[in-house]
Formats: structure tokens, C-alpha cells, sequence
């Protein structure tokens, strides 16, 4: 039988709303100490647990933060998650995590959906900043705590926000290969369907072209998010002759990545023997591979501790609404051992 709210009460000889004020820890409590401990501790005995809806929609608060994620699959999320977590059970706050699992529809479905849930923030990893520009737009007109978590250099946000800014990291791993003497590449676009690519393959022609001008090759490949899609499209790029296939993979993402060295694996292509390889987002499992990834990495840590902050402050009201901010993380080249020297072509 569940424990109610006058079962305390009685037990510790208060009236009700006196139980009340003082377990919801109201500042309006003219309760002596002594009946405070008292009501303490019949809750406890009792072992009763406030209704915390009903609590939430009396008080407003729900000390509750929601976090949308693409896709819990691939351990950036998971990881970006658990950190988030952490942040916010320093804080007092409990975390609900929900998966638009790289579908845009279910992704629009749970924007809408989470934020009219028993929750006093949220944060979610957008697929295109331009596609959700009207709901940004109302969430900060009705003031509702939100965090938008994209790469930087796409469509102007309303609101708060943290991003990423690929450029460094994009550029660093390309002067890498370049002066290990790479000059045939291949980006591998790892997208939802109908996906933003966030401006990455724009960036990594520009700094090719930049750095070599038309000196070499670079293709870029479309597949989809899941690994079996990478590993597929990774597969039917490595599988031409020696003289035609890149002799450097960089992918939208570490699972992609990992993808294409099982690819590179069944085809005989040796890494980074034959064939270099950069993956994007420094999940923990890159540094463990047989043969450990490259990446271009996010402070991930310092992003989940920005956005904790960014909501709770919205939140516990001790920003004025007007006072948008709006973070820049820059990403960096990592270099492990799947990237080494081209092959010397044959003549």
C-alpha cells in the first residue's frame, strides 16, 4: 500500500500542509526544528516518496532536464550523456534521455514532444540548424530553457547554444596527410537521409585546395548513418585498383571510421600501410582498435559541463532572459596509429 502524504503527517503529529511545506523544503516554513526532524524522519520510517508531478506543477519545477540524441548506438552520444548526467545530478537535476535514432521525422516528433513533458530544460543534438529555426525561435520567445548542440558555421541560432567548430581540427588532419605525402582522398559522409553535413565537406575542399590546389584527388561519398551503410560505401571505394583508391579516409564520424577499417580488413588493405584513416568525435573505443584511430576530437567534458550550466542557469532564473550565450568549442587533430606515409605509387 503506498505510503500518502497525511500517513506522515499523522505518524509525526503535524497537520498536513505542515508535513507538506516543511518535505518540499518551502522557504515560507514557520516549523520549529525539532518538528522538522520529526516529520524527517516519519518520511523515512514510513518510506514515502513525494509525488513529484504533483510536487512539480505546484511548485513549477521538476528539477528535471531532457536530452535528445541521434543515435544511441554510437558512444559519442553515450558518453556526451553520461557526462551531461553527471553535471546535472551535481546540481540537484535528474536527466531523461530520448533517441530521434537518425530519423528526421522522429527527431521533429521529440523537439516538440520533450519539451512539453515534465521537464524544465532541454538540450538536443540538431540535425540542421536552418530545418529548426522556427522551433528554436519559440522555445526562446516563450523562454523556455533550451541548449542547441550543432556544428558551428551553420545557421544562425536563437537562443543558447554549444558548438563545435570543426575548422581546426578539420585542417590538422589534412596537413598531416599532406606532409606524410597523401594526395588521393576520400571524405566519407555519414548522414541521415535528407542530413546537413554540417559545412565539413565544404571545409575539407577548401583547405585541400587551399593547401594543394589541383594537385590531387578527393572524392566525396554519401551513405548512410548505421555501420553497415559505412562499411558498404568504405568497401566499394577501396575495392578499386591500387593506382584509383585513396590513399587517405577521412570520416564524418569514428563509427564510420571503424567501419572502414573492417572494409580495408576483408579487401587485404593494410592501415596505415596502404591506406590512412580519420574518424571525428574521440570515442573512448577508437583508442583500444587493433590498430588505434585518428580523430579530429571535442572537449566533450567541458561541452556536457557548459551545457548543464547553460540550462540550469535558465532554469534557476540567475540569467536575465535577454542574455543569450552562445559557446564555441574548437575540435583538434589527434594522431594515432592509423595514419602513416602514402604508398609509393607504381609507376
Amino acid at each position: 500500500m503506498k505510503v500518502r502524504l497525511k500517513d506522515v503527517a499523522a505518524k509525526a503529529g503535524v497537520a498536513v500542509n505542515t508535513a507538506s511545506t516543511i518535505l518540499n523544503r518551502r522557504p515560507n516554513s514557520w516549523a520549529s526544528k525539532e518538528t522538522e526532524a520529526r516529520v524527517f524522519a516519519a518520511a523515512e520510517e514510513l518510506g514515502y516518496k513525494p509525488n513529484r508531478a504533483a510536487v512539480g506543477l505546484r511548485s513549477g519545477r521538476f528539477n528535471t532536464l531532457g536530452l535528445l540524441v541521434p543515435d544511441l548506438h554510437n558512444p559519442y552520444y553515450t558518453t556526451f550523456a553520461d557526462l551531461l548526467d553527471l553535471e546535472a545530478e551535481k546540481r540537484g537535476f535528474d536527466l531523461i534521455l530520448e533517441n530521434w535514432r537518425t530519423d528526421l521525422k522522429r527527431e521533429r516528433h521529440f523537439l516538440e514532444d520533450l519539451s512539453d513533458r515534465q521537464i524544465d530544460g532541454m538540450a538536443s543534438f540538431l540535425s540542421d540548424n536552418t530545418a529548426h529555426a522556427d522551433f528554436l525561435r519559440d522555445q526562446y520567445r516563450r523562454g523556455r530553457p533550451f541548449v542547441a548542440l550543432t556544428a558551428a558555421g551553420g545557421a544562425p541560432i536563437a537562443g543558447d547554444a554549444v558548438m563545435v567548430d570543426f575548422s581546426a581540427g578539420l585542417l590538422g588532419a589534412v596537413d598531416a596527410l599532406l606532409e606524410l605525402g597523401h594526395r588521393s582522398f576520400a571524405f566519407l559522409n555519414a548522414l541521415s537521409e535528407g542530413q546537413d553535413d554540417g559545412h565539413r565537406r565544404e571545409l575539407l575542399g577548401r583547405f585541400l585546395h587551399e593547401r594543394s590546389g589541383s594537385s590531387l584527388r578527393c572524392q566525396f561519398i554519401r551513405c548512410g548513418h548505421g555501420l553497415d551503410s559505412a562499411f558498404g560505401a568504405a568497401r566499394e571505394a577501396l575495392r578499386k585498383p591500387a593506382a584509383e583508391r585513396p590513399t587517405a579516409l577521412i570520416a564524418m564520424n569514428d563509427l564510420a571510421a571503424v567501419a572502414s577499417l573492417r572494409a580495408a580488413v576483408e579487401l587485404g588493405i593494410r592501415v596505415p600501410k596502404d591506406l590512412s584513416v580519420v574518424g571525428v568525435d574521440d570515442i573512448p573505443l577508437g583508442r583500444f582498435l587493433g590498430v588505434t584511430l585518428s580523430t579530429i576530437g571535442q572537449p566533450i567534458g567541458e561541452m556536457a559541463r557548459k551545457t548543464a550550466s547553460l540550462l540550469i542557469e535558465r532554469v534557476e532564473k540567475t540569467r536575465v532572459p535577454e542574455q543569450v550565450e552562445q559557446v564555441v568549442f574548437p575540435a583538434r587533430f589527434i594522431a594515432r596509429e592509423s595514419v602513416g606515409p602514402a604508398p609509393v605509387q607504381p609507376v
